[in-house]
């Protein structure tokens, strides 16, 4: 039975969902995304490790003190990390692929609690049978040891594991440590790292 590993955020869940429905300029969302993204390469390159919760708030205390929006809304807006919305199709997509015979699992940056309360709010937590956070290794992807690790919880050799992300960095660390990939074009962006144009949404999976 083969493997699919799917990345959470981004890929499964819609971060845009964290912001919605709150009064912040244009563009706040992402920026938190990006400084949240790039605290965890820093961190990485310095060898000081810090748990995605804490740094994913940092980047909205960062972001805040830059736009000088949010404050009032900090502790809601982080807890949205918690909350969010899965994309359209997810759930139905997820159900057919292991009604189609392959076993599902999530490899993320986030912590475990963070990973189950996400995708327990999102109805997806029993939707997959591993969940392999890089807390266990304590290093961040697209570091080849979080898809090494991995496969190793899973009990499959990397090239029998196919890694959805929709992130192209994300992708290109999986295939770089042996790993199948498949790369969801979430926001239509184009094709890098030789990865190819991908698919649409999960429902490209079941073609």
């Amino acid at each position: 039975m083969s493997w699919l590993g799917f990345d959470v955020y981004g890929t499964l869940l819609d971060v845009d969902s964290a912001t919605r429905g709150h009064e912040l300029p244009e563009g706040f969302g992402a920026a938190w995304r990006a400084k949240q993204l790039e605290y965890t390469w820093t961190r990485q390159l310095m060898g000081a490790y810090e748990d995605f919760w804490a740094l994913t708030a940092q980047a909205l205390d960062f972001t805040i003190a830059r736009t000088g929006a949010g404050a009032a809304a900090r502790d809601e807006l982080l807890g949205g990390w918690l909350r969010l919305e899965p994309f359209a199709e997810v759930a139905a997509a997820l159900a057919a692929l292991r009604d189609g015979g392959a076993r599902l699992a999530a490899i993320s940056n986030g912590t475990p609690a963070m990973l189950a309360q996400a995708l327990a709010s999102a109805g997806l937590l029993t939707a997959l049978d591993e969940i392999v956070s890089v807390d266990e290794v304590r290093v961040y992807k697209p570091d080849a040891r979080v898809y090494q690790h991995a496969a190793s919880r899973l009990g499959a050799p990397a090239g029998e594991i196919t890694f959805v992300s929709a992130h192209a960095w994300d992708a290109a660390g999986a295939r770089a440590a042996g790993m199948g990939v498949a790369r969801v074009q979430r926001r239509g962006e184009p094709a890098e790292y030789g990865l190819g144009a991908g698919v649409t949404d999960l429902r490209g999976l079941l073609a």
